[in-house]
């Protein structure tokens, strides 16, 4: 595969790193990867250095984020991060790059995508491998503090239960109804995206259905509200 390539240079220059996020759970549930993520010690300039021979697009160099083209598909590459309080409920207020897989894979939303793959060896500090054999999307930490962080995690959380047909962890739900009058802070850009997904999935009447017992749907739709 195309990244293996790419994690083979950042590597041969002593950088670790791990394929993570979505790709890693599509590969883990036996599924076609797509949208490779992957993490790494070297700092966003680093990464450009040892990639400076091929197309780079800076998609977020502030929060660690850079994208590299190689043989026409689009790999984003994001340096470990430590993150803090979210005042705009979107981007962290202050990011602070680590020198560890373990710190970064603590700021993630839930536990199916919080683990990291290198040479063949899977990072799962969440139970993630758990959660995806008993298909539960649950928070990674306090669900309440991952949905005060970014209220988008309460769609995503939908999403993921929708496309993948998993259940929402009790307290993961409770925190998603506690905190749903704030998806009215969340962009409409944002909120369409989520909703696009979740309607052109294979089930989208069981997204409706979850949006809809969590409370969501009237924020959403404001016109199903009676």
């Amino acid at each position: 595969m195309s990244y293996k390539y790419l994690v083979k240079r950042l590597e041969d220059s002593g950088f670790e790193t791990y394929l993570v996020g979505g790709a890693l759970r599509d590969k883990l549930l036996g599924e076609k990867i797509h949208d490779i993520d992957l993490t790494t010690r070297a700092r966003p300039e680093q990464i450009m250095k040892i990639f400076s021979d091929m197309k780079l697009i800076d998609i977020g160099k502030k929060f660690g984020t850079i994208k590299v083209i190689y043989k026409s598909e689009e790999f984003e590459i994001t340096s470990f991060r430590a993150e803090s309080f979210y005042k705009d409920k979107r981007h962290p207020d202050k990011i602070s790059f680590s020198n560890t897989i373990e710190e970064d894979l603590k700021r993630r939303d839930f536990t199916i995508n919080a683990m990291a793959e290198r040479n063949g060896k899977i990072i799962d500090l969440f139970d993630g491998k758990k959660d995806l054999k008993n298909k539960i999307i649950r928070a990674v930490g306090n669900p309440y503090e991952r949905i005060e962080e970014d209220y988008l995690r309460a769609l995503r959380a939908v999403r993921f239960a929708t496309v993948l047909d998993f259940e929402i962890e009790k307290n993961l739900k409770n925190a998603i109804k506690n905190k749903k009058n704030n998806i009215e802070e969340i962009s409409k850009e944002r909120i369409r995206d989520e909703i696009d997904k979740i309607l052109l999935s294979k089930n989208p009447s069981r997204g409706i259905r979850l949006l809809e017992n969590l409370d969501l749907l009237e924020y959403i739709f404001p016109e199903v509200k009676k």
